[in-house]
């Protein structure tokens, strides 16, 4: 099989997902995301109240970042209509996605004619056709609904599940699932961003079954209201907790300090470095892949999409060596 023919399935949404997208849509793969619809704040979150569809947000930003479309385009597809009018605070990419929804019926249909139009270079499949809410039972038992209202109860969170079942997930997605080669849970919100992909009983199965390698992204930092405290081995316990056993091979986590001025900007929003315990991670069973994976270039904590692109394309080529 020629690499330009491996298949590699990204899954995730948010702010992590795009920025890793960024640098494997370089690589010589076929490339496909799975993305979250359970958001429910700001423009996205009004849309899919008041037309009854699936929220765009995470898709949108996904297709920007696929997206091969001239920058002035980009520009237009993600801009967002200040306060003081009728399209306050809604983007315009959310916009289109509204509105090829209406025109075509459907909601995928919208997501491939708008990833026409801006040459977005791979496949995106929205997690469902259809709308769902996410809610989090708490440690204390308190049970939050809706993915904007999850971090702010800043409590510690026991589960998160998806309303209203069955849910019916987007076949084709499925079907990526079962023919990667390479499946990567990109790093994001791990209770809002990346487990509402990971629920679905059917996501769940083809995980099982796929001969993709499973590799985890790990986050750099932890997030007040969703992760204050985890280390890596607790964001792994979470995914375990919610698929079972089995389905992660592999988890990429940051190896270098992180600067203390970068610490202190982050100490402001109660986050801070995630550890690795590498002890707890080897007797969970799992390979772990350490690297040098910050953007040094940015005054924020993010992954570099170059450096991990490129090492995510070498795990890729010698899975089975």
């Amino acid at each position: 099989m020629e690499s330009e023919d491996k298949n590699v399935l990204v899954i995730g949404g948010g702010t992590g997902m795009p920025v890793l997208l960024r640098g494997l849509k370089k690589q010589p793969i076929y490339l496909s995301t799975l993305v979250t619809i359970a958001d429910d704040g700001g423009s996205s979150g009004k849309l899919r109240s008041e037309m009854e569809i699936p929220a765009p947000g995470d898709i949108r930003n996904v297709i920007a970042a696929l997206s091969e479309a001239e920058p002035m385009l980009l520009d237009l597809f993600q801009h967002r209509f200040p306060d003081g009018n009728g399209v306050s605070g809604h983007s315009m990419g959310n916009l289109l996605l509204a509105a090829l929804t209406n025109m075509t019926g459907d909601f995928y249909d919208g997501i491939k004619q708008i990833s026409r139009v801006l040459n977005v270079k791979g496949n995106i499949y929205p997690l469902s056709k259809y709308s769902m809410n996410l809610h989090a039972e708490m440690e204390d038992g308190t049970v939050v609904s809706g993915e904007s209202n999850i971090p702010e109860a800043r409590k510690r969170i026991k589960r998160v599940y998806l309303s209203p079942v069955p849910i019916e997930p987007l076949p084709e997605a499925i079907e990526a699932i079962r023919n990667s080669e390479l499946i990567v849970i990109s790093p994001g919100s791990l209770y809002t961003s990346i487990l509402p992909n990971l629920l679905i009983p059917e996501v769940k199965e083809a995980l099982r079954e796929t001969k993709a390698s499973v590799i985890y992204v790990c986050n750099m930092m932890t997030q007040e209201g969703e992760t204050s405290g985890f280390s890596a081995a607790d964001h792994l316990q979470a995914i375990i907790d919610h698929v079972g056993e089995g389905i992660v091979d592999s988890i990429v986590v940051h190896n270098q300090p992180i600067e203390a001025e970068a610490r202190k900007l982050y100490a402001k929003e109660n986050a801070e470095p995630v550890a690795y315990d590498l002890d707890r991670l080897k007797s969970m069973g799992i390979n772990i892949i350490e690297e040098d994976i910050i953007d040094r270039s940015k005054p924020v904590i993010r992954h570099d999409p170059e450096k991990l692109s490129r090492l995510l394309y070498y795990l890729l080529e010698h899975r089975n060596v």
